[in-house]
């Protein structure tokens, strides 16, 4: 009996304190040494229905010691990758939220996404409502341009609404009017929008691609990333309302026909290959709308999957290596 994983304390998901992956904790943002620093953003003053995404960031992060069994990294099996082993994550703490006051929050949030930048790590970011896009697209004014890969259901293409430039309905249009952000692949909008006819007409007109859940279902995963500039710099920002509520309900806006999970994993596995990622936030988890705790959950097995695979060494996808297995 191999006793490799018998040394030291066996550290349950219950124990301990809920990092992020119970990754270390490193509150000095002038000292970050990491391949991935993960950063809360728990603001959600954007919110136009139902506010609770400022509990995110930590529901995010305690569902993530699920994953965390300190063990050598996460074996796929169909993939017959280890993934995470060699991956260095710290776990940043939370961006200073200043109540009411949207322009110093964003900025503060902005700040510590440029500090990760600064050192060279992967800015993860946890929402929060999508508002927090706009602080951390706008960090990569000095960075070569990025090219933004939005998972959600809504376009959030507003440009503005009773004065309102900054809340959860406007980021997508933010992102379009920056210099450095190259175009935008919108995916998963469906059903009644909270943007009018003139903003799908105003993103496309600014450079974005928009596939709704039945074309992306009926084109596939592949079709899907063959549309996607190849060899780019992605920042994913992935709304939880991405997903069918019936998966995700812990969020504020929630919409029906929305994906299912390994539709958008095996997509990002796909987008990781593609070319480089760059950035990601995953935004809009509301845990108190969901008392099971499956959207926090959701939430940090699909983030930790795609750390994975951009971290990983190119190889086989599960689909190709599930299927040499079966031939044998």
């Amino acid at each position: 009996m191999s006793h490799e994983y018998e040394s030291g304390r066996l550290n349950l998901p219950f124990v301990g304190i809920s990092t992020f992956a119970k990754a270390p904790y490193e509150p000095d943002w002038t000292r970050i040494n990491a391949d991935v620093a993960i950063l809360g953003a728990p603001f959600d003053f954007g919110t136009q229905w139902r506010a609770g995404a400022r509990f995110g960031p930590r529901s995010i992060r305690e569902a993530s010691t699920l994953f965390s069994f300190g063990h050598a990294g996460a074996y796929d099996h169909e993939d017959d990758v280890t993934y995470l082993a060699d991956t260095r994550i710290v776990d940043l703490g939370d961006a200073d939220i200043v109540h009411t006051d949207t322009i110093a929050s964003h900025a503060n949030i902005e700040a510590g996404v440029r500090a990760i930048l600064g050192s060279g790590a992967l800015p993860v970011v946890l929402g929060g409502d999508h508002s927090v896009n706009i602080p951390c697209v706008a960090a990569f004014s000095d960075q070569e341009p990025i090219h933004i890969v939005q998972i959600d259901a809504h376009l959030d293409f507003v440009d503005e609404r009773h004065g309102v430039r900054f809340g959860h309905g406007n980021p997508m249009r933010r992102a379009a009017e920056r210099a450095w952000v190259s175009g935008l692949s919108q995916i998963g909008m469906r059903n009644v929008s909270s943007t009018a006819k003139v903003g799908y007409d105003d993103a496309r007109r600014m450079g974005s691609d928009i596939v709704s859940v039945r074309q992306f279902r009926a084109m596939g995963a592949d079709a899907m990333l063959d549309r996607i500039p190849d060899g780019a710099r992605y920042y994913v920002t992935i709304d939880i309302d991405g997903f069918d509520p019936s998966i995700a309900p812990g969020t504020g806006t929630p919409s029906h026909g929305g994906f299912l999970y390994y539709e958008i994993l095996e997509f990002l596995d796909g987008l990781a290959h593609r070319g480089r990622v760059v950035g990601i936030d995953l935004v809009e988890v509301s845990p108190d709308y969901d008392h099971t705790g499956s959207t926090a959950i959701l939430a940090a097995q699909l983030l930790l999957n795609l750390i994975g695979r951009i971290f990983a060494p190119n190889g086989s996808t599960g689909l190709e290596a599930g299927c040499a297995g079966l031939a044998t």
